[in-house]
């Protein structure tokens, strides 16, 4: 049977994009420029070409890498708020109405602030990266840990638990699937910041492909690396997100 379902989501995939390639093909015929809708063969062209000459492989190394490592320290810095947070009151009155605020802000926002700290440099990409992903991971964990019902923490207690104790063992535990999902709202709102950033920053990267194919009128290589973007996107959330979800719901009972 789950074969069969497999099967059947699969017909549902193929003709979904089959269509959708349909309407690409047709708003490229319609369209009243070349350079305002590029043709499915020529976006495949220039993403053959990327592959070809490793301008997109190389791109996407250097981009994993800088969101690696600012979504690496938005999650260990978030968790250790969100701990915060939920641990004492007065952090929670103060630094919880600013994480309010600044979930709200978009990304892009912290992009001026950050060429002025570091200037054009890789730091400043890495700090909007950061920036743009911290709150969001920080609220999931301090909404995660707050929703623990009371009688865990009791019962944890009345059996002689400590502070540290509990947190490890009773308290995290309980908060992971809120704590995941934070983590992957986190990881979209770090890779589209991240383009932001390197839409602006010269070095290699998929952002300054991006704005290579703008400069150049290239729409099928920008459209090319928008797809590379979004599969990236994908397969992050196919390979680890996706099977942690499901590991942390049958834990838990809740598997679908």
């Amino acid at each position: 049977m789950a074969e069969e379902n497999g099967a059947a989501v699969a017909i549902k995939r193929l003709v979904f994009f089959g269509v959708l390639f349909v309407l690409w093909q047709g708003a490229y015929r319609s369209a009243w420029s070349v350079v305002a809708i590029p043709s499915p063969a020529a976006t495949w062209s220039a993403l053959s070409r990327g592959f070809i000459d490793h301008s997109i492989p190389l791109a996407a190394v250097a981009s994993l890498r800088r969101v690696l490592i600012g979504y690496g320290l938005a999650v260990a810095l978030g968790f250790g708020l969100g701990v915060a947070m939920a641990g004492w009151r007065i952090v929670q009155q103060t630094l919880g109405s600013l994480v309010l605020g600044m979930q709200t802000l978009p990304s892009i926002c912290w992009l001026p602030l950050a060429m002025l700290w570091f200037g054009p440099h890789e730091q400043a990409v890495i700090l909007v990266v950061i920036l743009g992903s911290l709150f969001a991971i920080t609220e999931a964990s301090y909404s995660g840990l707050k929703q623990v019902p009371s009688l865990y923490r009791s019962a944890a207690l009345t059996m002689g638990a400590n502070q540290a104790q509990l947190l490890r063992r009773v308290l995290i535990p309980a908060a992971l699937p809120s704590i995941i999902t934070g983590m992957k709202l986190s990881w979209s709102f770090a890779w589209r910041s991240l383009m932001a950033g390197e839409l602006l920053y010269s070095e290699v990267g998929l952002g300054q492909l991006l704005n290579r194919g703008r400069r150049l009128a290239d729409m099928g290589g920008v459209v090319a690396i928008m797809i590379v973007i979004a599969a990236i996107g994908l397969l992050v959330n196919g390979a680890f997100f996706a099977p942690v979800e499901r590991h942390v719901r049958r834990r838990w009972g809740v598997a679908v």
